[in-house]
């Protein structure tokens, strides 16, 4: 799936511009953000969509060499869940 960027946050919008997928971070000094909401619409949960979104996040923070402190729930255990994906962009 293919997401919008905008200003700290990474989103999908459906053809009527309804929110359907976002994740969200807030900066923290220069090299540190936090990733503190993931939403996806009940329509498309268990797609694997959630995921897509804190891993786009990820690289997008290892590109700018910034770290990722994972603070919503489902980041977080993303984050715990797949060590080999994550840790090197984990604070």
């Amino acid at each position: 799936m293919e997401f919008v960027k905008g200003e700290n946050r990474f989103f999908k919008e459906d053809a009527d511009g309804k929110l359907i997928a976002e994740v969200t971070w807030v900066p923290s000094g220069d090299s540190l953000v936090i990733l503190d909401h993931t939403f996806v619409d009940e329509s498309l949960r268990g797609q694997g969509i959630a995921s897509q979104l804190v891993e786009k996040v990820a690289e997008t923070m290892r590109a700018e060499g910034k770290k990722i402190t994972p603070t919503c729930p489902f980041a977080k255990a993303e984050f715990d869940r797949k060590p080999e994906k994550y840790d090197d962009v984990k604070a």
